[in-house]
């Protein structure tokens, strides 16, 4: 398998650092237990003997080791305190997570996705930056975590958005199974070919309207200059640019031109895009590198037929050259009402710890934070590329935006594909919303 010296990597930008997503009553009536409550069991902070974490993953099968390493090195230095994993619903973890910090109690740790998730929420959290002492070092990811140059979480994964393909799917559209697309010409060729051979050239899901998260993040790259990405990453973003136009402009184009399965706005992105892909249902996907819908999850369905790729580059003449976008993805934070930090900081130690974060990575898949983890003993190549290209790696496009473009976003996105408004609308409200 390819390795780019096991898990060592010298990143840009900062977090690829130098050495390298209501009324407490009405939901609390909803979620019953999961709402934030003052009583044991409830997934409220009790004192400094018992710390609670709010998270989406305590409760996976796949995880149940990287917390029982990370419990278990806590409750070695601190013996007698309980640690409670209270696992939400991820569709709901953001709203459950907000009427916890409108109450002011809940958990005394929460996970966040990095980017705007957290930078929304930075407020209710306690700055880190005098805590971390060797993460610092050890770990990748950090300006994903961070809100006017402070660092509010500790990264535990990094998040990127590389293209997976399905070989035999090429194959069975007379592809070679082994050249995957290196432009935006070559990618429309091939979809032409696997359209007329009886299956979607991608699985798209965009029932949440993340569809276009994907969309943008994951073309960028192959789209916009070096320099224009990253003014974008700034805040010197230019939502009339032809580069911006044209992306837009494919998302509205590769659905009209059936790049996709059926019902693309009623169609979940998790998981039924992902278990569409899984099942031999499309060609191509926009996938991820952390937590979910990655290299291994589609390894365990597709083995050796399972490819993936850089995002094509769109215009030869402008970029010469394309990377995987990648980040920062899923970190933990300590929150404000916590009755005692330096236990909450130590369970986030344990959470990051290199023992815990290597059980993520080798059981669940996450392409962990932590640059000591060799990875040249997992035999599935598409992880030994994925990582071989996060040295060049730069920050996800629609990260830098906040929550509230995010969600309009969504919502033009899903109004695009319907035909219910243009590509100049979409560009005209996406830039008034993003000031």
């Amino acid at each position: 398998m390819p390795s780019a010296s096991g898990h060592v990597w010298q990143f840009r930008r900062g977090w690829i650092a130098a050495a390298l997503v209501p009324a407490l009553a009405l939901v609390a009536a909803a979620c019953g237990a999961a709402a934030p409550q003052s009583q044991a069991g409830s997934g409220g902070s009790t004192g400094s003997g018992k710390l609670v974490v709010w998270d989406w993953h305590s409760g996976d099968a796949s995880t149940k080791d990287y917390y029982a390493k990370a419990k278990s090195d806590f409750e070695a230095k601190h013996p007698g305190v309980q640690v409670e994993f209270v696992a939400q619903p991820y569709d709901q973890y953001y709203t459950l997570l907000g009427t916890a910090i409108q109450a002011g109690k809940g958990p005394d740790i929460s996970m966040f996705n990095g980017g705007a998730q957290l930078r929304e929420r930075a407020s209710a959290l306690l700055p880190l930056d005098d805590k971390l002492g060797d993460l610092k070092d050890r770990l990748v990811g950090w300006d994903a975590f961070k809100n006017d140059k402070s660092t509010y979480a500790v990264p535990v994964t990094l998040q990127g958005f590389p293209f997976y393909y399905n070989k035999a799917v090429y194959k069975k559209a007379g592809l070679d199974p082994n050249k995957p697309p290196a432009t935006l010409a070559e990618l429309q060729t091939d979809c032409a070919a696997i359209k007329k051979s009886g299956n979607a050239c991608f699985n798209l899901g965009n029932k949440e309207g993340l569809g276009i998260e994907f969309f943008l993040s994951g073309f960028g790259p192959g789209v916009f200059s070096p320099a224009q990405y990253d003014d974008w990453l700034a805040g010197k973003r230019d939502w009339k640019s032809p580069e911006v136009r044209q992306i837009f402009e494919l998302w509205k184009k590769t659905n009209d031109d059936g790049w996709y399965n059926k019902g693309v706005n009623s169609t979940a992105m998790f998981n039924d895009q992902f278990t569409m892909f899984s099942g031999g249902k499309g060609g191509n996907v926009i996938g991820l590198i952390s937590d979910t819908a990655h290299w291994k999850s589609f390894d365990e369905f597709l083995g050796p037929d399972l490819g993936v790729y850089k995002p094509p580059i769109s215009d030869p003449a402008n970029v010469k050259s394309t990377f995987l976008p990648a980040e920062g993805g899923i970190g933990y934070g300590v929150m404000k009402w916590t009755k005692d930090p330096a236990l909450a900081m130590d369970l986030v130690k344990s959470l990051a710890s290199t023992d815990a974060e290597k059980l993520f990575f080798e059981k669940a898949g996450a392409i962990a934070a932590d640059k000591t983890i060799d990875t040249k003993a997992v035999d599935v190549p598409a992880a030994g590329e994925i990582v071989s290209w996060l040295p060049d790696s730069k920050p996800l496009l629609h990260t830098a935006l906040s929550a509230k473009t995010l969600d309009l976003m969504h919502r033009l996105s899903q109004q695009l594909i319907s035909g219910d408004v243009t590509v100049d609308q979409v560009l005209t409200q996406l830039a008034a919303s993003d000031k």
